[in-house]
């Protein structure tokens, strides 16, 4: 009998996403590469759109005290889940996409007018502060969790990894080498952090983690 396919996460699963791949009849191995934290800050100066590029950041938001205050303002988000956290907390999503380089195209496209607050974590992109910039549009900026590297050994041999963020790539190649294994990545910019490392490369067809998972059941099956 041969050896099951192997499948490591880059972060701990959920019960149910585990329990998908291992029905399907893969083995699989998890470790959280990157750890995040909420960090304090204040909520002064908040301008009238909020923008929300992670769900770590509306999750931070939504444990501050005076998160209710902010709830009168539009927002606008990446990641149907991040949409969804927010909507289920009493507050209206104007606008949601799936990547950031989208959002600052339809801000500074349609909304330039406007004057945005960005609730980021220490690690973000430069995509969408560089693009509002760029235009002129009214933002400030506030850091509200931190993202750290938590890089591992993983010893033993993979067929497939499962990459969330560039974060986890960056941490995960400290410590390890890619070779043949396929990556499963959940989105473009993800992706864009693998293609100086490997060619296999397969990018989720919508950025969530149970669409990663069904890629990774249609690729071996």
């Amino acid at each position: 009998m041969s050896n099951p396919i192997s499948i490591l996460s880059t972060k701990i699963l959920l019960s149910h996403q585990k329990q998908a791949l291992l029905n399907a009849g893969f083995s699989v191995t998890e470790a959280n590469f990157i750890k995040t934290e909420n960090s304090d800050f204040d909520l002064k100066g908040i301008n009238d759109n909020l923008i929300f590029t992670s769900q770590n950041a509306a999750q931070s938001v939504l444990l501050h005290p005076k998160c209710g205050e902010l709830k009168s303002k539009n927002v606008f988000c990446v990641g149907m889940k991040t949409k969804a956290l927010l909507e289920e907390n009493g507050f209206t999503v104007e606008v949601y996409v799936d990547y950031a380089f989208d959002l600052a195209e339809i801000i500074t496209l349609i909304y330039a007018k406007e004057s945005y607050t960005f609730f980021s974590g220490n690690l973000r992109k430069e995509t969408l502060p560089k693009a509002l910039k760029a235009a002129k549009v009214n933002f400030n900026e506030i850091q509200v969790y931190e993202t750290t590297l938590t890089p591992q050994k993983i010893k033993t041999p993979v067929d497939g990894i499962l990459f969330f963020s560039p974060s986890a790539i960056e941490s995960y190649l400290k410590e390890n080498k890619i070779k043949n294994e396929i990556c499963f990545c959940i989105g473009e910019t993800t992706a864009e952090t693998l293609e100086k490392t490997t060619r296999n490369i397969i990018v989720a067809d919508q950025p969530s983690v149970d669409n990663l998972i069904e890629d990774v059941i249609e690729e071996y099956k």
